[in-house]
């Protein structure tokens, strides 16, 4: 399973690695399947899920949802997708349970992974507030050079680019979700106007809010 930021696990296979690589674009992985609807189940599936060995039962079931799901978006529509989000729910919920012990999981662990997953759980609980390096390093008891270095090993970002990339995922993710106007998302977002979020997104995209808007309307929905 490759997660957001994990396209580095791909990077070295060895030669006798056979399987299937599902990979989750961000926007989507961060839907309201994962932060709402399976969040009573604890598990953190960007970081313990990145390699998974499925039983030949359980593998075989698995691609047979994932062809469901690649036929639905074929020909997508509103209740088709509603159709999809059962499946992806259904797929995820059969990859939980693999967390639970049911089979291995793969990948040795770092001595600082810990301070990184900690990272990306205080960021998603503040990054609506809190946008400075200085204060995550605080809270995590490292130096912002520290943290930089830590975030940069395990996905490839600096510590404000991956603070900025983890805004810019929310508001792509409320521009294509929600039906919230450019004025309600940049305050919900902490931006003290719209054309500060403009100004953001302008800067970082080379877009305006309405034309990202546009763009993933015509990506996701057709």
């Amino acid at each position: 399973m490759v997660f957001p930021e994990q396209v580095h696990f791909i990077s070295n296979p060895s030669a006798d690695l056979k399987g299937k690589i599902i990979l989750f674009e961000e926007i989507l992985f961060c839907s309201d399947i994962l932060k709402n609807e399976l969040s009573t189940y604890n598990v953190n599936l960007s970081t313990q899920l990145n390699c998974t060995m499925l039983s030949p039962e359980d593998c075989k079931q698995s691609l047979y949802t994932i062809d469901i799901i690649q036929e639905i978006y074929t020909k997508p529509s509103l209740i088709k997708k509603e159709q999809a989000r059962f499946h992806i729910k259904i797929f995820l919920l059969g990859l939980i349970e693999s967390v639970h012990g049911l089979h291995p999981i793969l990948h040795m662990e770092t001595a600082d992974k810990p301070v990184y997953v900690r990272f990306k759980k205080l960021l998603n609980q503040h990054y609506k507030q809190e946008r400075t390096v200085q204060y995550y390093a605080g809270k995590l008891a490292v130096t912002a050079k520290k943290l930089n270095a830590v975030t940069k090993k395990h996905c490839g970002e600096t510590a404000i680019q991956a603070i900025h990339n983890r805004i810019l995922i929310e508001i792509k993710r409320q521009l294509l979700f929600s039906d919230l106007t450019h004025k309600e998302i940049a305050f919900d977002l902490g931006f003290n106007s719209p054309s500060a979020l403009n100004k953001f997104v302008k800067a970082k995209l080379k877009e305006t809010p309405t034309e990202l808007q546009q763009e993933l309307a015509q990506k996701y929905i057709g």
